[in-house]
């Protein structure tokens, strides 16, 4: 009795899991056709599940206006709403975090300055109203805010072009912080507008190739800080710069600058190892830059090695953030290029500091609100180009050391902006004697592990076309400019979503033995084709783009199958089936390529039949009468269906 039972079970599991029982065979599924949709609604809910997919007035629904007006401030201020619940313990975690980043932020910021053609201080000055500024309006528990290298880099060679910093430095400095003022309008119109997914288009290959290439500029641009080379190239090409640091090899080089630069540039490397090796000393690399600082300052003031051709920093401008309002370009020659330049900037410090976001939240696993976070971002600079900044975003570095500090909020923006006002109010004076090339030394340690060679290994083995935009970005940085790598990469990503988009997938399909499951005879060779019946999947929609491609790779099947049946002496092809479920909608060029495809298969004796076609597509495909043209009865509802119904006209001819 009990074998009888498991008999029967097994039976019934069969039927489930794919192979139908003798009363399925007879019962064919029907595609019903969804309730026609009114303009106003069908576009309506295009625009929301394009721009607003998190219904972000959802909360407000129901509320009286005093309450909308809470929640309204909080959505603009998040900190009003995470602030409820802080406490004494989170306050410690983020003054530790915060102490930390700080130690490795000073230092960064007056070397990346220095990439950006500024005095000194004008990093210090990104690293105290910026953080500020995202600690209230931010959505990221974790990011770390500041100037970074890839964006000051980009800064400083789109506006030399422009305008020489050496010869004309207040004029570059006001239109530095034009270019901020519209990264920020950049950022910020982004996230009001909900645009965000605009930064998506650039792929993680692209950008892990820009980087990449970014991180061996910048290292190169180093090697005069290194070397103490007083006339280098102010092109940031390799070509150029190693044509620079060779022609002044005999003259050129300071032995006293390689030797301090090389000393603690193995010092930092050797901090930054221990730090991976053992994660409780994460602190050690946070803050041996600093340490670097104090020793070779005091080194260079002991040893007076100023007078023997070691370049110094000399002096940075003691107080707080000048007003830098009436220095914006408002109108003039160089406000179509503060815009081009800002624009730019802009999008590639916003796509950095979405990604860093999105990696921590991750990782503590929760949300980040990218529109906000553009907002946030875009809010920033606009203040900060007003106040002496220049463009700020998300650091990966202290991002990283921020989160193994064990910070718990944006509170420890807050606590590395103050000690950045301290330093600025009352330490400045003290960085008088630092080396350049320690300044060097610390940006060639932070920029290395932008080049992330595990992951162009990676991109290599997924996808070809990904390592060809990774490689585009990557070469076109370090033999052209940082803006034409950042073009290519654009290019490069485009070109992929074109080729994708007009040169879609298609497959043939084939019957699984002992299920009606179909699937792609390549990557199923057990497979096996119906005879007198040929089955195509497309796998894309089918738009103006790809309507021509598809019908004609469907033909091209159809003749190539036509071909084996003849000489396999096996059925002629009586049936094509098409397999829609990947279709995801159809336009009327689309439904202009089925209708030839129709015709052409008609001259051969051929039936079309259509394979679950989702809601949009058989709602389209009724409304220009197409399925009344192959007939309402030649639509199913899956393949198994399809073939079941062909089945007994093929059996009969034969």
């Amino acid at each position: 009795m009990r074998g009888e039972e498991g008999n029967l079970a097994e039976e019934n599991l069969e039927t489930k899991e794919g192979t139908p029982s003798s009363e399925d065979e007879r019962y064919i599924h029907k595609v019903s056709v969804p309730p026609k949709q009114k303009l106003f609604q069908e576009i309506k809910s295009g625009v929301k599940e394009t721009f607003f997919p998190d219904d972000p007035l959802r909360s407000f629904k129901d509320q009286t206006n005093r309450r909308k007006f809470i929640l309204g401030i909080r959505a603009v201020f998040p900190i009003l709403e995470w602030g409820r619940d802080y406490n004494i313990s989170k306050f410690r975690g983020d003054v530790i975090a915060g102490l930390t980043i700080a130690s490795l932020c000073i230092p960064q910021d007056i070397g990346y300055a220095k990439l950006a053609n500024l005095p000194p201080q004008y990093g210090l000055y990104s690293s105290f109203v910026p953080p500020l500024i995202y600690a209230l309006m931010g959505s990221s528990r974790d990011i770390a805010i500041g100037p970074v290298a890839v964006v000051s880099l980009l800064l400083g060679a789109m506006l030399q072009t422009e305008i020489d910093s050496a010869t004309n430095a207040e004029e570059y400095r006001r239109l530095i912080f034009t270019a901020t003022f519209f990264a920020g309008i950049t950022q910020a119109t982004l996230g009001v507008l909900r645009l965000g997914f605009l930064i998506d288009f650039l792929s993680h290959a692209a950008i892990v190739g820009f980087m990449g290439g970014a991180a061996i500029t910048i290292a190169l641009q180093q090697l005069k800080g290194f070397l103490g080379i007083k006339d280098f190239t102010k092109k940031t090409d390799i070509i150029s710069v190693m044509q620079s640091v060779f022609s002044t090899m005999q003259h050129g080089w300071n032995w006293q600058t390689i030797v301090i630069a090389a000393t603690f540039l193995c010092f930092l490397l050797f901090a930054k190892f221990t730090g991976k090796r053992n994660k409780k000393l994460f602190w050690v690399p946070a803050i041996a830059p600093l340490i670097s600082v104090v020793l070779s300052t005091l080194l260079v003031y002991l040893t007076r090695a100023d007078k023997q051709g070691v370049a110094i920093v000399k002096h940075i401008k003691k107080g707080i953030n000048p007003p830098s309002v009436k220095e914006l370009y408002f109108s003039g020659q160089y406000l179509l290029k503060g815009l081009k330049i800002g624009v730019v900037a802009g999008m590639v410090a916003l796509t950095e500091a979405v990604a860093i976001g999105r990696t921590f939240a991750a990782m503590k696993d929760y949300q980040i609100d990218g529109n906000k976070e553009m907002v946030a971002m875009g809010v920033m600079n606009v203040v900060g180009s007003m106040t002496s900044c220049y463009v700020a975003t998300g650091s990966f570095s202290r991002s990283a050391v921020n989160y193994m500090a064990g910070c718990q909020t944006a509170v420890s923006n807050i606590v590395m902006s103050l000690v950045v006002v301290l330093t600025l109010a009352f330490i400045t004076p003290l960085f008088k004697y630092t080396p350049n090339a320690i300044l060097s030394a610390i940006i060639i340690n932070a920029v290395i592990n932008l080049v992330d060679l595990h992951a162009a290994k990676l991109i290599w083995k997924i996808d070809k076309f990904d390592f060809v935009a990774c490689m585009g970005a990557f070469l076109g940085v370090i033999f052209f400019s940082v803006e034409m790598g950042l073009l290519i990469a654009v290019s490069i990503s485009f070109a992929k979503i074109l080729l994708q988009v007009t040169r879609p997938r298609t497959a043939l399909l084939g019957k699984i033995p002992r299920t009606t499951v179909y699937r792609n005879i390549l990557q199923y060779p057990e497979a096996t084709k119906v005879p007198g019946i040929l089955i195509v999947r497309v796998d894309s929609a089918i738009y103006f783009s790809n309507s021509n491609y598809i019908k004609e790779r469907i033909l091209r099947w159809l003749v190539d199958e036509e071909e084996l049946t003849k000489e396999s002496y096996q059925n002629k092809i009586q049936f094509l089936i098409v397999e829609m479920s990947p279709v995801t909608d159809i336009d009327t060029s689309g439904i202009h390529a089925l209708e030839e495809l129709n015709g052409s298969l008609k001259k051969r004796e051929i039936q079309l039949i259509l394979a679950n076609p989702g809601p949009v597509v058989i709602h389209k495909l009724h409304a220009s009468e197409f399925a009344d043209l192959i007939g309402q009865d030649h639509i199913f509802l899956t393949v198994a269906d399809a073939v079941s119904s062909c089945s007994p006209k093929i059996m009969n001819d034969v």
